[in-house]
């Protein structure tokens, strides 16, 4: 009888990681290669990319970095043609890139409120070929590979707020004008679940298991003012920090999760549970 502890492994398996660069996205590399997987960091900043690849080869793992437009569908290809070319196979698809409209330090300022009247349709259109159409030019291309040698896993990252609508009232900040989660960030991470599960089924026996993660909050030096806010609204009382997804993802991504397709893994400190 196999060890519990053996169904979480990827020894042997090559992993692909759109975003990798990212936040979540270096936190998931890290952890796949951890549990044995050579890795592919692939992000549209392909020197952050390079980098995220360069610390992690130097702590001794099996991981390239790949710059990655996952809006255009020759560069999703590229990347896969890449990992085969470098490692063989490609097992494993996490699709970690989009656009997420940030509220940290580092990205508060001037700019668009946000506000649904007058949100921009170039930015609208430009929301919805990243964080949809790349995810299916992603699924697109790390199909193929799948099917030839009959075995792939495809973890396909979501929101809470492709579960339940913002609640606004955390990005207002007394004294400034009011600022909103854009329009764009509930619609398409629903369709990531949407997406999620047109594609759990159409491999029906294809041996190819497609499910979603879906993160609350993550800290990333957020204000007192947020932290105060986010916090009263959370059943857990605080955001999660950004290693408390790994968990989760390698869970999806190994044997461990070898009887789940479509469905959805939500690690949101109970958010949607209220």
């Amino acid at each position: 009888m196999t060890h519990i502890f053996d169904r979480f492994k990827l020894t042997g398996h090559v992993a692909v990681v759109t975003g990798g660069a990212g936040l979540l996205g270096a936190e998931f590399c890290r952890t796949l290669a951890q549990a044995g997987a050579a890795v592919v960091v692939a992000d549209v900043n392909q020197a952050a990319a390079f980098e995220v690849a360069r610390q992690l080869e130097d702590e001794g793992y099996r991981v390239i970095g790949s710059g990655l437009d996952v809006t255009c569908p020759e560069s999703t290809q590229g990347t896969v043609e890449q990992t085969l070319q470098e490692f063989g196979h490609l097992d494993i698809l996490v699709n970690c890139a989009a656009i997420d409209p940030k509220f940290d330090p580092q990205h508060v300022g001037p700019g668009s409120s946000g506000a649904f009247e007058d949100y921009p349709l170039e930015a609208w259109k430009q929301a919805l070929d990243v964080n949809l159409t790349g995810m299916f030019l992603a699924c697109q291309a790390a199909a193929k590979p799948m099917l030839a040698q009959g075995a792939g896993v495809i973890i396909n990252i979501c929101s809470m707020y492709g579960l339940v609508g913002p609640d606004q009232r955390l990005y207002q900040h007394k004294g400034q004008p009011p600022r909103y989660k854009p329009v764009y960030y509930s619609v398409t991470k629903a369709g990531v679940l949407g997406l999620t599960n047109y594609l759990a089924t159409y491999y029906s026996g294809k041996n190819i298991r497609v499910n979603a993660l879906t993160p609350g909050g993550v800290f990333n030096g957020h204000d007192n003012e947020f932290m105060e806010a986010y916090a009263a609204r959370s059943v857990l009382g605080r955001m999660a920090e950004k290693d408390e997804l790994n968990g989760a993802l390698l869970f999806l991504a190994s044997d461990a999760s070898a009887y789940m397709t479509g469905a959805n893994l939500v690690v949101d400190g109970g958010w949607t549970a209220w």
